[in-house]
């Protein structure tokens, strides 16, 4: 079942949201307020959650509150990979944690944590743990990111090659399952936080792996499944077969379901990053969405 929705994904990263064209992402907050209110219209008990925040900052949280955004949600996230691409220690998790908490009364979701195994995979077993040391019973939803790594054929679409070096392809190694199919070390220690410790696994259109995902889920333990569905795929043929067998195997998980990514046609810039020409049709697209798979 769905949960909860999340209203796009990382907004304060320039990997997700272009604030070039948006500066003080006046766009989002109004994209924001007009899609929970069409969530809400469809789904009116249904939890609406901020889309997750990397980096982790109290400053933009208070833009948001500023703006009235967070007057039309139930709950705001944060990402943190501090063992990856932050510039914090791991040991810091209560203390950011702790400044998101100190500027909202709302919720505070941790919708991605995770370590990649790019240098080692007992980096991941080590961080796995010592993550859920310091956050599991103080956040009210926890998601690992995620269950299985990124095919090398295919691209971090969210990210950049060319400008990131290695940090790019620690992108590919974020999974518990390496590509092969094979468990990594922290995958066997994994069911000893779950049911409350989530998992978040992002699905491509069509994705082959959606089946396996389902049988290493259920073995894990999993109930709460973070995952999305793209606004942009919504432009491809024959989107309703794939989205409705997505969302009927994931049905038996509790669902934060996020939407996010601007379609080419429909940005001011022709990029999935590019806030909408009108909002109004993310409000839509949220809508159908809700309407189709929240029951």
């Amino acid at each position: 079942m769905i949960e909860a929705v999340m209203i796009w994904n990382e907004p304060n990263n320039k990997s997700h949201w272009d604030f070039e064209i948006d500066q003080d992402w006046d766009i989002f907050a109004e994209m924001t307020k007009c899609a929970a209110d069409a969530v809400a219209s469809e789904a009116p008990g249904l939890g609406k959650v901020l889309g997750g925040i990397s980096p982790i900052d109290p400053k933009f949280i208070l833009n948001m509150h500023r703006k009235g955004v967070l007057d039309h949600l139930q709950a705001v996230a944060v990402h943190g990979f501090p063992l990856d691409w932050n510039h914090w220690s791991i040991h810091e998790w209560p203390e950011k944690y702790a400044e998101i908490m100190a500027v909202t009364n709302l919720p505070v979701w941790i919708s991605e944590i995770g370590v990649s195994t790019f240098g080692a995979e007992e980096v991941q077993e080590f961080g796995l743990r010592r993550s859920a040391e310091l956050l599991l019973g103080r956040a009210p939803r926890i998601h690992w990111y995620s269950l299985f790594d990124l095919p090398r054929a295919w691209p971090a679409t969210t990210r950049h090659r060319e400008s990131e070096g290695s940090s790019y392809y620690r992108h590919f190694y974020m999974g518990l399952v390496r590509e092969d199919g094979a468990p990594k070390l922290a995958l066997s220690q994994f069911h000893e936080y779950t049911p409350e410790l989530g998992i978040c696994q992002w699905f491509h259109f069509e994705d082959h792996r959606l089946d396996d995902a389902v049988r290493w889920l259920r073995k894990l333990g999993v109930r709460r499944l973070r995952t999305g569905l793209s606004w942009s795929d919504y432009y491809r043929p024959n989107w309703e077969k794939w989205f409705d067998r997505q969302m009927c195997a994931l049905d038996c998980f509790d669902v934060t379901l996020t939407f996010c990514f601007t379609p080419e046609s429909r940005g001011i810039a022709p990029h999935f990053t590019s806030p909408p020409k009108d909002v109004r049709e993310y409000a839509d697209f949220c809508a159908l969405m809700t309407r189709r798979y929240a029951r």
